[in-house]
């Protein structure tokens, strides 16, 4: 049957988006951001502190602590789709004003973020598993230990750490320009991103000032209303001597 072309558009006007409106919501934003946080830096505290200064023999025998990174890394999934949907939000949010090139970094340090974040999670649940079967076996075993928690450390303190730098970097300067948040939080995003540029590999707890920012820009769109564009100065109307054609005109 062929299609007809008011009907089309009419069906266009009507149909709902795909995603209901309150999903779409500032508020949907902040209280994905926020989760996000939570879960993140729980992650952060749980695994860093179990697995910190513990030599593979040493956590081979303590099952406490296995179980404690089990449960932070469990729970990184999660992390990752609330920061998803916390991006998706931000975006729609930012609308028709948004700079294609800075929503371009934006978007694409976002997902590298989450990418490597789930590529360290995966290695540790892999070294977890071999850790179970082969206990405090050593030789070879020992070798690709060591190999997985320094790959995992790369992965997580340089590259996932650097991608949430240049994200902070890219949302503050959106923010700033739409004046989407206050000043003093895209600042605050500057200071935090430099920090995880320059000592977050030597400082592992220095990472969590990413987790603690998204916390701050959540509670200021949960809190906050976005600030409303000047409007438009109106041109003053035409005098009746100026139009073309009016009495006593040229």
């Amino acid at each position: 049957m062929a299609d007809v072309p008011g009907d089309r558009t009419a069906m266009t006007e009507q149909a709902p988006g795909v995603t209901a409106r309150r999903w779409r919501t500032r508020r949907s934003a902040a209280i994905a951001g926020i989760l996000f946080a939570v879960l993140l830096t729980s992650v952060l505290v749980v695994v860093r502190s179990a697995a910190a200064g513990t030599a593979r023999t040493e956590l081979a025998g303590d099952a406490g602590r296995r179980a404690a990174i089990r449960v932070g890394l469990a729970a990184v999934p999660f992390a990752g789709i609330a920061f998803l949907w916390f991006i998706g939000v931000i975006r729609d949010q930012v609308g028709a004003v948004e700079d294609r090139l800075f929503s371009t970094v934006f978007l694409g340090s976002g997902l590298l973020f989450i990418a490597m974040l789930f590529m360290g999670a995966v290695v540790s649940s892999s070294m977890l598993e071999a850790l179970d079967r082969e206990g405090t076996a050593v030789g070879g075993a020992t070798d690709v230990w060591d190999l997985g928690r320094g790959a995992t450390r790369v992965l997580v303190s340089v590259y996932a750490m650097r991608m949430a730098a240049v994200f902070t970097l890219s949302v503050s300067t959106l923010a700033l320009r739409t004046r989407s948040i206050p000043r003093w939080v895209a600042v605050l995003g500057y200071v935090e991103a430099l920090a995880l540029l320059v000592v977050s590999t030597d400082n592992p707890w220095v990472q969590l000032a990413f987790p603690a920012w998204v916390l701050v820009v959540s509670l200021t769109i949960l809190l906050t209303r976005p600030a409303q564009p000047a409007p438009a100065p109106r041109a003053p109307p035409a005098s009746p001597s100026s139009t073309p054609g009016a009495p006593g005109g040229p």
